[in-house]
């Protein structure tokens, strides 16, 4: 089967970005103690939105250097990571061999799963199937790999920050330079392709697909949350908006629903 246009472009990029970056950011919270959320640092140990996994089946979509699965396994929980990148899967064996914690590694796209159904209880993508898959498609793989009851966990840019963000790239200013519409599909110049529905799209998809929504957590950025998060070279390449705007808006959303 060929390969989307769209899916190609954000292989091709991700690629880069892995190569120019190592999976830094991602690496350096291999050795992080507590999972903490994105860009806002935010911890799970407060959250507590995963909840216990130990002894579930679980599924991270767009795993980047896997930092998320490492933190599951050591919880107890059964991993296997997907990423769409090779160049992300290489840093995370990486990882792996570095910390000395297993789990499967598979290339595949979120949006065409290679997974039985109703094989996994628990889903979960922290800035990766969200903003860059078409959200219909990624949603119904997630819930046909979930059984009964199981949950979907996801992370992505709050929509009030996509509305703010330039054309050209950078972080977002305090001007709305698009409206909700065209956050649905947006084609960064010189980057990849993304989706940023609204909350009530989100709803919408959601619900369509057979979830029922547990919670939607908007999240500040670095600093909000105790220490501020680590701003190394990869954190500040996925800078989604600086400190000040990020303290007066809700840059993330972390999003988790059940299937019923």
């Amino acid at each position: 089967m060929t390969e989307p246009e769209d899916v190609a472009l954000n292989r091709r990029l991700w690629d880069l970005v892995s190569a120019q970056f190592a999976g830094a950011e991602g690496m350096a919270r291999w050795a992080e103690p507590d999972l903490r959320w994105g860009l806002s640092g935010a911890p799970e140990s407060e959250l507590l939105v995963l909840g216990d996994v130990a002894g579930l089946t679980a599924v991270e979509l767009g795993c980047g250097s896997a930092h998320l699965s490492a933190w599951l396994v050591r919880q107890g929980a059964r991993c296997t990571a997907v990423d769409l990148s090779e160049a992300q899967l290489a840093s995370a064996r990486m990882a792996q061999r570095e910390h000395g914690v297993e789990f499967a590694l598979v290339q595949a796209d979120a949006q065409r799963l290679p997974f039985a159904d109703r094989s996994a209880d628990l889903v979960v993508s922290e800035h990766a199937a969200a903003a860059w898959c078409d959200p219909h498609d990624w949603v119904a793989e997630a819930v046909r790999i979930l059984r009964r009851c199981g949950r979907l966990v996801f992370l992505t840019n709050s929509p009030l920050s996509a509305m703010c963000v330039p054309a050209e790239g950078g972080t977002a200013g305090t001007r709305l330079l698009r409206g909700p519409a065209e956050l649905r599909k947006i084609h960064w110049p010189g980057g990849g392709v993304e989706h940023h529905p609204s909350h009530g799209d989100w709803i919408r998809i959601l619900t369509d697909h057979g979830l029922v929504v547990e919670g939607l957590r908007e999240l500040h950025g670095p600093g909000a949350h105790g220490e501020p998060a680590s701003r190394s070279a990869a954190a500040e390449y996925y800078g989604i908006a600086d400190a000040d705007w990020a303290s007066r808006w809700p840059v993330e959303d972390l999003w988790t629903a059940r299937r019923v």
